[in-house]
């Protein structure tokens, strides 16, 4: 990549983020799946029946916060590659 394509939009820089992105939630679904194990066993001392319930929902926390966050990011790859198969279809005589 050089200073043109960055300083005239020749190419988008986001597409090369959302990896990063994608990290980062893939991290924030599972720490909040740790953080509802942690909470169930916390609630296990109130009430037994709400904690095993917590503690049985924290898997589906993990893999809906993965289903979400590699959706999402999909769907931003996906207009990305529209905008570039678009300005291809432009240049194009």
């Amino acid at each position: 990549m050089n200073v043109r394509e960055l300083l005239f939009f020749d190419s988008m820089v986001t597409p090369k983020i959302i990896t990063f992105i994608y990290w980062l939630l893939l991290a924030a679904a599972v720490l909040g799946g740790l953080s509802t194990v942690v909470t169930a066993f916390g609630m296990f001392r109130y009430n037994g029946w709400a904690g095993f319930g917590m503690l049985v929902v924290s898997p589906f926390v993990v893999i809906l916060g993965v289903l979400v966050a590699r959706i999402y990011c999909e769907i931003m790859i996906v207009l990305f590659k529209i905008n570039e198969a678009l300005q291809d279809i432009r240049r194009k005589p």
